[in-house]
């Protein structure tokens, strides 16, 4: 039986680069180690992502994932200014020399558009608060002069999710996404971007992000769009009017969990869920943003209770249907535990590159997913599964590519539904399969059926 899973946005077969991509994940102010709040010193930091270019092709990646790169209040997410590299990292020509590195290297640019609010050093807040009700920017956020805020300004406004150092912009007025647009139409002049990774795309206006849609199409045919959805309906911002991907935390959380409850039932029912064969799964055909990490969560090597199993959950993210992210540094099984009230044990300089087993594991796993387009285009199809063992098929045409999991420490035989010769595509090795798979144990396994 033949599992086909077309693109969801019409073109069929046609090939969109990031369905074929594997990412890396950079937040820029922790990897430079830049100060933890803008001290308006002008240090050019960010050409460190320079001398890391050949330790990121090494992996087999082929797209880096920028978290905020603009002149903010604090961490990035503050923004002052959409037109202005940050200064803790260095000029705007510094990084236009960055992603001219990495563009020379096969390596695309995703930046993150952080759009749903600013931080209070942003110019137009600045000028409502010092002209107030004259400004000429007072429609640009949701503000009421008749009350007050905890800063005493005088006036009240709307903040994310009660966080009044982000102040939420006004998406419904056309002069705030018409300064967004241009904004976005410079990064693409001056950066050559190919892409956006939206922040709380969950809470933007569909009406906005249909307009991002048709105006990003225009600059560049196959720019990319992912939206960071925490739950809910996926296909609510994901479709063909709006964006390519979002982040798939159902996913993130079914795998760790699986491993640490010794229960792969939970990622085999998330899996079976999204992508199953049947008419009525939830995402057959949505190159999903897959990840066992970011900037936000306790990194995998500090979230599994057995470190053994690294390489079968890393494993797992490259052989499940969607696009795999991994976070820097998790690359060489670095840790980080989300701690309240500060990221920054998950967002730390580390002066240099690390090469280990695990990212020859990572660059084998890149390998793989680049040579076979089951694991870019394919369906999914379960074979076996126990609390566990967990096997299944992806397939695209004539290319079929079976992944074994196995989270136990001894060696496992599954009973599978299939009678071929399959190639261990980590070895090259060649052997029968007559019902039978052999799975080593604490592993992830690709094979190719011939």
């Amino acid at each position: 039986m033949i599992i086909y899973q077309e693109v969801y946005n019409g073109k069929g077969e046609d090939v969109m680069w990031y369905n074929e991509s594997v990412f890396y994940q950079i937040y820029p102010f922790g990897f430079c180690g830049a100060p933890a709040e803008n001290d308006g010193v002008l240090h050019n930091r960010i050409k460190k992502v320079v001398e890391w270019v050949s330790h990121i092709k090494e992996m087999g990646v082929n797209a880096v994932y920028f978290c905020p790169v603009f002149e903010s209040d604090c961490h990035g997410y503050d923004t002052r200014d959409y037109t202005k590299i940050d200064c803790r990292l260095g000029s705007n020509s510094d990084f236009a020399e960055v992603c001219k590195s990495l563009h020379d290297a096969g390596v695309k640019v995703v930046l993150d558009g952080v759009f749903n609010h600013v931080g209070r050093g942003f110019w137009a807040f600045q000028d409502v608060l010092a002209n107030r009700g004259s400004s000429a920017y007072k429609d640009w956020f949701h503000l009421d002069f008749g009350r007050d805020d905890q800063y005493n300004d005088g006036l009240w406004y709307e903040g994310w999710e009660g966080h009044y150092e982000l102040v939420e912009l006004n998406l419904h007025n056309p002069d705030v996404v018409r300064h967004l647009f241009d904004c976005i139409r410079g990064w693409v002049e001056e950066f050559d971007v190919d892409g956006l990774r939206l922040d709380v795309a969950y809470l933007l206006q569909e009406d906005f992000l249909r307009q991002l849609r048709s105006f990003t199409a225009a600059l560049k045919e196959d720019f990319f769009l992912l939206g960071e959805m925490i739950h809910g309906d996926y296909t609510r911002i994901v479709n063909p009017n709006m964006l390519d991907s979002c982040t798939n935390y159902e996913c993130f959380k079914g795998i760790f969990s699986s491993f640490n409850d010794r229960n792969m039932f939970e990622i085999a029912y998330s899996l079976n869920r999204q992508f199953g064969s049947e008419q009525w799964t939830l995402y057959k055909g949505l190159p999903l943003f897959n990840f066992v990490d970011n900037h936000d969560v306790t990194r995998i090597a500090s979230n599994l209770k057995e470190p053994r199993n690294l390489s079968a959950a890393l494993g797992l993210l490259f052989a499940m249907p969607g696009i795999p992210c991994i976070y820097y540094g998790s690359e060489w099984g670095a840790k980080g535990e989300k701690a309240s009230g500060n990221d920054a044990t998950l967002r730390p300089c580390f002066p240099s590159p690390v090469e280990n087993e695990v990212t020859r594991l990572i660059a084998s796993l890149a390998r793989i997913k680049r040579e076979n387009p089951a694991l870019n285009y394919g369906g999914y199809q379960q074979l076996y599964l126990t609390n566990l063992q967990f096997a299944f098929l992806r397939e695209c045409g004539g290319n079929r590519v079976v992944a074994a999991v196995n989270a136990d420490g001894a060696p496992h035989v599954a009973n599978v539904p299939m009678q071929s010769t399959l190639v261990n595509l980590h070895t090259g090795q060649r052997l029968s399969c007559s019902g039978k798979l052999e799975m080593a144990p604490h592993s992830a396994t690709f094979y190719q059926q011939v």
